[in-house]
């Protein structure tokens, strides 16, 4: 089963059509990276997931069920944008009161279990306006897993976020996902990160999903090349233009070479050229240079 399956799905605002057509597939289970660039349609969608906007055509369902059954509806978690919370009262109190808000029964045992999950068991006593925006965001995660929903959609959960928040936010999510069975669809500009969690990825563009795969999927269609190091870069790149298509310099001042079968064979070719190489290696581009590349290639289409 499906955690959320689109069909054609539209929606205009005014002379303005945000989304023309966009289908989109979610596996139960997944974390789901929602990528594009903005004004893609990214938010629009997330926003019709959650029934905060009407679409104008298409098909929605979650878990097999309209998106107009209201009990369906009822197993969605949501942060998009920022909490909804008051600046003076405790995180303890912010969450109960959603709680109430919710009509959870047993408040107290299940605020406790959504601190613990967002690992903020120890700032419960903290007033929301002192905490840091990492712990405000797993604030805004601890609400929306409130009542225990099977869909979680956060959008731009990790921006702006240090190092150790982006750190405890990947196991937060990875943790819904692998043991409390858990859909995550999330959506973030820093491919970086959301490469290191996601098990699948949809790109749109243009109000469009122009490409949607798996984790592996992606590992196999990523190009490997070269990179490379010698003493004098610039002379290098222009010797190996001369013979491959594609080489650039990255941002740690590597060589990079697409189109050699094998290391040997640049080495070989630049020793005949009189250049000795210091180092060399083989890699793969990353989600951050294969989205790159895609919008690329549909750009020029």
């Amino acid at each position: 089963m499906n955690a959320i399956e689109i069909k054609n799905l539209t929606k205009n605002f005014g002379e303005k059509q945000a989304l023309k057509g966009l289908d989109m597939t979610v596996p139960v289970g997944a974390i789901y990276g929602f990528i594009g660039e903005n004004g893609s349609g990214k938010s629009t969608t997330e926003k019709i997931l959650c029934g905060l906007i009407p679409y104008n055509g298409g098909d929605v369902k979650l878990f097999g069920k309209p998106l107009t059954d209201v009990n369906i509806r009822a197993n969605i978690g949501v942060l998009i944008e920022s909490p909804g919370c008051f600046p003076s009262l405790s995180v303890w109190n912010n969450l109960m009161i959603q709680a109430a808000n919710l009509g959870i029964t047993n408040a107290a045992d299940e605020v406790r279990k959504v601190l613990k999950l967002v690992r903020m068991e120890g700032a419960a006593g903290n007033k929301y306006k002192n905490c840091s925006l990492g712990m405000k965001q797993r604030i805004g995660i601890a609400m929306a897993l409130l009542g225990d929903p099977a869909l979680l959609v956060l959008d731009e959960p990790i921006n702006g976020l240090d190092a150790d928040g982006m750190r405890i936010m990947r196991e937060v999510l990875t943790d819904l996902a692998q043991n409390h069975g858990c859909t995550v669809l999330v959506s973030s500009h820093i491919l970086g990160e959301l490469e290191k969690i996601a098990t699948h990825y949809g790109i749109v563009r243009g109000g469009r999903m122009i490409k949607e795969m798996t984790a592996e999927e992606l590992n196999a269609s990523c190009r490997t090349f070269v990179a490379l190091q010698t003493k004098n870069q610039e002379n290098t790149k222009f010797v190996l233009r001369n013979r491959y298509a594609r080489v650039e310099e990255d941002e740690q001042g590597y060589l990079r070479v697409y189109e050699a079968k094998n290391p040997e064979e640049v080495v070989t070719y630049l020793y005949e050229k009189g250049i000795l190489v210091h180092e060399i290696k083989t890699a793969k581009i990353g989600l951050e240079e294969y989205y790159i590349d895609l919008m690329k290639e549909k750009g020029a289409r």
